[in-house]
């Protein structure tokens, strides 16, 4: 299990994680409103501005601080690091 850094100190599991998106646009905005509303969403930001939204395969909503391209790089690093190891 590769954890990731999402802000903040906290981490999610990299294994687990569907997609990673802006939360810019209105679909994105009801997706986050949905989970709010049924308590699948998982608010990491601290108070401060959602950059990006991270979606689960387990279908929790995970709202970052963090810009997703920042998130994605840091999971691809953990997945060349993996690849390297094996």
């Amino acid at each position: 299990m590769t954890l990731i850094n999402i802000g903040f100190g906290n981490m999610v599991s990299a294994d687990r994680i569907i997609s990673i998106i802006s939360p810019e646009s209105a679909p994105i905005k009801r997706i986050i409103q949905e989970g709010k509303d049924t308590k699948m969403a998982i608010d990491a930001t601290y108070g401060r501005r959602t950059r990006s939204v991270i979606i689960m395969d387990s279908g929790h909503i995970i709202l970052s601080a963090v810009q997703p391209e920042t998130i994605a790089t840091r999971v691809q690093n953990n997945v060349d690091e993996n690849n390297e190891e094996e």
